[in-house]
């Protein structure tokens, strides 16, 4: 990398000394399962990290959001780890060890590829804005300005927690958590909780505290249980219907509403000791509980919102890259690249929001963003 004492000087750090920027070819944002996946590929094209292209992640250490994952989701019960490219997940943990948890597992694994293959994250780094300037991209953290060629977005989704805006929820004396807050279902025990979403976590959660309290649960729709096997044809499929919402230009659908929830021993037992009796959202908040359109109402001490992520491109806005749909028009072999700005690719969005769809999205994005900045028409970039 390589300081540009002549066009990047930003103001915003200390007083009277202007901050310079570095120049790179590519910044990768993010180091969960597909900023690795890009990085590794990056450099399987020749590319050198902290001269070519530099790796960010906010996250304190190896593990992208793993590491903040509820001490109960164990390998057993997390959805399943990917391989990432070049190093299978049992060369560095013990797969027949199920009761292992999953924010220690992973960490585990992804410290280890980070080490193996050189790839030198930057961390703990908070990317902060991404703005234009002309034939290249101001790239702005807690820790210095960047000036790059082409950006590969894989900030995820674990920061930006999303909970529906309801009638009353600011008057509720109860507690009202989402997803990533959550820890252990004993904190509930001897409250009542509505556990509000249909999607895997949502039933992981359910099941969990409703073997120690009393609970209520709702979703927005019916939710869809797969009693067969999913097949990778079943997969494809599902990953089909998300791309071809992306490359329209519109939101990334759920994926569980494309899967359908999968009947394991767990959701079994839940099941047969009443847990799983569905209801349909309430109407509004009281301020002790919930109430639907017909008027009945439930009591409840403990609103738990598992509704889901969106994904954390905040610090993208100022490129001003979504439609007027809200989501974002993409292309490129598998629905990476920024159809308004072929410079950028989003990766662990859409159809690549899987780990296994990460990996293959982060090859792609490596190989498609480097060739773009490669052509003649690029080259002074």
């Amino acid at each position: 990398m390589t300081a540009d004492s002549d066009t990047d000087h930003y103001t915003n750090a200390e007083p009277g000394r202007p901050r310079v920027a570095i120049k790179v070819d590519i910044v990768v944002i993010g180091a969960g399962q597909a900023g690795l996946s890009s990085a590794y590929h990056l450099r399987k094209l020749g590319l050198a990290p902290d001269k070519d292209f530099v790796v960010f992640d906010q996250s304190p250490e190896p593990g992208g959001a793993w590491q903040f994952r509820w001490p109960s989701l164990t390998l057993a019960t997390a959805n399943r780890v990917h391989d990432l490219p070049g190093m299978r997940f049992e060369e560095v943990v013990d797969t027949s060890a199920s009761l292992v948890k999953a924010s220690v597992a992973v960490p585990q694994y992804f410290a280890v590829y980070e080490r193996a293959f050189d790839l030198h994250v930057h961390r703990p780094v908070k990317v902060t804005v991404v703005c234009n300037r002309g034939e290249r991209l101001r790239v702005e953290t807690d820790r210095g300005a960047f000036s790059a060629r082409g950006l590969i977005n894989a900030s995820g989704t674990w920061e930006s927690p999303y909970i529906p805006d309801y009638p009353g929820a600011d008057r509720f004396h109860g507690r009202q958590l989402h997803t990533r807050d959550y820890r252990t279902a004993e904190e509930f025990s001897g409250q009542h909780v509505v556990v509000v979403g249909g999607g895997i976590s949502a039933i992981q959660l359910l099941d969990e505290i409703s073997r120690v309290t009393s609970t209520t649960w709702v979703t927005r729709r019916e939710p869809k249980f797969r009693d067969e096997p999913f097949t990778p044809e079943a997969g494809h499929a599902a990953v089909a219907l998300v791309e071809d919402r992306v490359r329209q230009g519109l939101p990334p659908g759920s994926v569980v509403s494309v899967t359908g929830l999968p009947v394991t021993p767990a959701i079994q037992a839940a099941r047969e000791r009443g847990a799983l009796n569905r209801l349909p959202m309430f109407s509004e908040i009281t301020e002790h509980g919930i109430r639907w359109a017909d008027g009945s109402e439930q009591r409840a001490d403990v609103i738990l919102w598992c509704t889901g992520f969106r994904s954390s491109l905040d610090h993208l806005a100022p490129l001003q890259l979504r439609e007027a749909s809200g989501g974002i028009l993409m292309t490129g072999r598998l629905a990476t690249q920024v159809a308004k700005d072929p410079r950028i690719h989003l990766v662990g969005y859409g159809p690549s929001a899987s780990t296994i769809g990460a990996n293959r999205a982060g090859g792609a994005a490596a190989r498609e963003l480097k060739a773009f900045l490669d052509a003649p028409v690029n080259r002074g970039q």
